[in-house]
């Protein structure tokens, strides 16, 4: 069984979201069965946890801390709880407050139990620690092979 983690924009327009569905619904076949690990945050982990889903895989939800929930935004809090019921595995990692440092050491969890990691990014810098950019850092000292999955020549906002 392929474990396989994702790191991520939250902000996709739905053209980005679009493309990156369609992406992972072609990339993803070839490591059935298929694991996916993600924290469910809005954005690119919901999206990977519906396509690993709709794939005929299992989500393993990462919740970086104990007050993770409540941050995640209102628009996308059903689907999180669903995402999250519906997981094969949850593994609550032991920070109190969702902050950068939990993000990140919740993508170092998932990179570390994971043979491949999917990055929906954009190759800019993280605009904070624990980013897309910082993680797929990690991945990449670790020897975890990284594919990128982003619309050629589109800006984030």
């Amino acid at each position: 069984m392929s474990r396989v983690a994702v790191t991520g924009h939250r902000d996709l327009t739905p053209e980005v979201a679009r493309f990156v569905a369609d992406t992972l619904r072609t990339a993803l076949p070839p490591y059935a069965p298929l694991v996916g690990l993600t924290c469910l945050a809005d954005g690119a982990d919901q999206l990977f946890a519906r396509v690993v889903r709709e794939l005929g895989g299992v989500v393993e939800a990462v919740v970086p801390a104990a007050d993770y929930r409540d941050r995640v935004p209102a628009s996308a809090l059903a689907a999180y709880d669903e995402l999250l019921a519906g997981a094969a595995a949850v593994h609550r990692l032991a920070a109190a407050t969702a902050d950068s440092e939990a993000y990140q050491a919740a993508s170092e969890f998932m990179v570390r139990g994971a043979d491949l990691l999917v990055a929906v990014w954009d190759g800019e810098p993280a605009r904070g620690h624990g980013g897309t950019a910082d993680v797929v850092a990690y991945a990449r000292r670790l020897g975890v092979p990284v594919s990128v999955v982003w619309p050629p020549g589109v800006k984030r906002g």
